[in-house]
């Protein structure tokens, strides 16, 4: 093993080796990791009835939901020539949730939250983004936790949800025809 490896290996079983010890903790974190993805999707469509700059909301909104596709697009590509196997096959971890059958670099969990932050963090909304940060970081947390995934498979999820966050204002362009279809409706 190289020393980035036996870093990830070792901070992989930090995280990891908490659990078991708390049974609070741990309900928590299998809660986070499995109902995690779907409450900040439903945070993020709650917003679309805002009242301040509805447009601007939505139009936000819109990238934050083509972020989180286009970060899971990319983590099928990277699939394509990364199949690492996931820590407890590994004998790394112990896992408290179902077995998963797909690789496990990158977390497509980590991607989803991480795309949706950064939209917002990139949006010149700061609230909004510390939060939906807190959430990401939270989730991404949780998934090394439960024992389903390496530190750097939630590292490699961030950044790719990341950079699909910051890709998205140059391919979704605010006040075009198809942008205010969108973000008109309802």
């Amino acid at each position: 093993m190289g020393l980035m490896s036996d870093v990830d290996v070792a901070v992989t079983r930090l995280i990891n080796g908490i659990a078991g010890q708390n049974p609070v903790l741990d309900t928590a974190m299998i809660w986070v990791s499995a109902a995690g993805i779907p409450l900040l999707v439903l945070a993020v469509a709650c917003q679309w009835w805002a009242k301040s700059d509805r447009q601007g909301t939505r139009h936000v909104l819109v990238q934050a939901g083509l972020a989180f596709f286009l970060g899971l697009g990319f983590n099928q590509i990277i699939l394509l020539f990364v199949e690492r196997v996931r820590p407890y096959a590994a004998g790394v971890s112990d896992l408290l949730i179902a077995p998963s059958l797909d690789p496990s670099f990158p977390s497509d969990h980590a991607t989803a939250a991480f795309a949706i932050a950064m939209t917002f963090a990139i949006s010149d909304m700061p609230k909004r983004a510390l939060w939906f940060g807190l959430a990401a970081l939270t989730v991404a947390i949780s998934r090394v936790y439960v024992g389903t995934h390496y530190a750097s498979d939630v590292l490699g999820g961030a950044l790719t949800g990341a950079f699909a966050a910051v890709l998205l204002p140059s391919l979704y362009l605010r006040g075009t025809r198809v942008d205010r279809f969108i973000t008109g409706i309802f």
